[in-house]
């Protein structure tokens, strides 16, 4: 790890959020460019990962684009099993279901008895943008509501959706949005790590912020990349964007949750307050603080800690099985 640099205190963001979009988009698409490679090289040396198949499902959005669903399942299994449906992060603005980090953890989850379904959303930036809000919550529910529609097909008993970082905002927003259109029986649990769902960063409003400030992420880039995703804070109150503002009413009746943070996580108050609203609400929730882990550690590093790794796995896994 010493080797990538990332022992090192993470630097600041080099710009502000009133830059112009277009140099934050050009600013976004340098740092996926990054992050890919970096997740790629923590990929190099892991084992390959026996007795698990996967395919690649194409649907179609409402505005007529491509929405790809990489879909992993174990070989030699007897089903119906457990389906995750699995968002990948990057602060809803970069980063894809095909790279390295999350094929890989797809692949891991498969292999410990589940199937398991990535979607490929629209981004806020990057490769695969630019497309703000609601845009890739859309694809993401459009994607959930195919897999509800196919689970027989698929060989699945139930859905539980599951997200990290960006991926765990839109993991927390689906079951809010899926219960204001109606159809929120399709999702029997969520569970999201390291939720990125505050939407305001520019004060350090939660202990974590400070304490936790450049431990791998530098709390400067929030800001940037909520002002991609959610450009001119149009929606900084919206639940649907930012979980963290969601109101009792919004949660009142959603189904269990685990919300896992880390300890070393800028954002890791964030998600127990969210958890705390979960329970205020009467959402039956598990919350969680990893020690010692940075943010998604436990996705990120399993060379360097393959035991908690497999501990993210049965977890998820886990809680999966007990809504069955």
């Amino acid at each position: 790890m010493g080797k990538l640099g990332l022992l090192d205190h993470a630097d600041g963001a080099p710009l502000t959020p009133d830059v112009g979009r277009e140099t934050l988009l050009q600013f976004v698409d340098a740092v996926e460019e990054g992050f890919e490679g970096l997740f790629a090289t923590l990929a190099e040396d892991l084992p390959p990962i026996h007795g698990v198949t996967s395919e690649l499902r194409t649907i179609t959005g409402d505005g007529g684009h491509e929405i790809g669903l990489h879909v992993h399942r174990p070989e030699g299994v007897e089903g119906p099993l457990p389906v995750i449906y699995q968002v990948h992060g990057g602060g809803m603005v970069m980063l894809a279901a095909k790279g390295a980090l999350y094929t890989r953890w797809r692949d891991e989850l498969a292999a410990a008895g589940a199937v398991v379904v990535g979607v490929e959303y629209r981004n806020g930036g990057g490769a695969l943008g630019p497309h703000p809000f609601p845009a890739g919550l859309e694809d993401c529910a459009t994607g959930l509501r195919w897999v509800a529609d196919h689970l027989g097909e698929l060989g699945g008993t139930h859905i539980v959706v599951t997200g990290d970082s960006g991926g765990g905002n839109l993991a927390l927003a689906l079951p809010i949005k899926a219960k204001r259109e109606g159809w929120a029986e399709a999702i029997a649990g969520v569970y999201a790590q390291c939720p990125y769902i505050l939407g305001d960063w520019t004060e350090a409003s939660l202990p974590s912020l400070v304490e936790n400030d450049r431990y791998w992420l530098n709390r400067s880039l929030f800001p940037l990349l909520a002002e991609v995703y959610d450009p001119g804070a149009g929606n900084a109150a919206e639940a649907t964007c930012w979980p963290y503002h969601a109101t009792a009413e919004d949660l009142r009746g959603l189904p269990p949750h685990v919300i896992s943070c880390n300890e070393l996580d800028p954002l890791r108050d964030e998600g127990v307050a969210y958890h705390r609203a979960l329970l205020a609400a009467g959402v039956p929730s598990i919350g969680k603080v990893n020690l010692g882990l940075c943010h998604v550690g436990e996705l990120m590093f399993r060379s360097a800690m393959p035991d908690v790794y497999a501990e993210a796995v049965r977890d998820v896994l886990g809680f999966a099985r007990s809504l069955g």
